[in-house]
């Protein structure tokens, strides 16, 4: 499993390329390479997984029944526009204009690990969804993490 966390502060250039951080390019999967896949957040953000991870949302989505109306309908929204990329030697890759004009990215993008996916923002949409009541950032770990037992 990749495992990616911290932010970043980056910038797009001339061409519109993202250079990985360093830390995150050095995170990719082995099985991974350098090949990414680039999709459109839930919220205003593009999410970029590795592909070996790809591979398991991919998997989730692609098995819902396509009988059900409401499932092709999230599976042609999810799927819409998702874009394959990689790396060059740099560590560098394209956003595609598209993506870019979704997520409000400009020049300035925060990069955020999350786990086993990279969200990229528009700086400013991203401070709009971050909690910046601490008792509120506590009460939610309380509800979602407060009843597991360690391990």
């Amino acid at each position: 499993m990749s495992y990616f966390s911290s932010e970043y502060e980056c910038k797009l250039d001339a061409k519109g390329r993202l250079i990985l951080p360093a830390r995150m390019k050095s995170n990719l999967p082995a099985a991974s390479g350098n090949n990414i896949v680039i999709t459109r957040g839930f919220e205003t953000c593009l999410v970029v997984y590795p592909e070996v991870e790809w591979r398991k949302v991919f998997s989730k989505v692609s098995g819902l029944n396509e009988f059900n109306e409401e499932y092709r309908n999230f599976q042609r929204n999810f799927f819409r526009g998702n874009t394959e990329a990689e790396l060059d030697n740099n560590g560098r890759f394209v956003l595609p204009k598209s993506m870019t004009k979704f997520a409000q990215i400009e020049t300035e993008v925060i990069v955020v690990g999350m786990g086993n996916r990279i969200e990229i923002w528009n700086p400013a949409l991203y401070d709009q969804f971050l909690i910046k009541d601490q008792k509120e950032f506590s009460k939610l770990a309380e509800k979602y993490l407060g009843d597991k037992t360690s391990d």
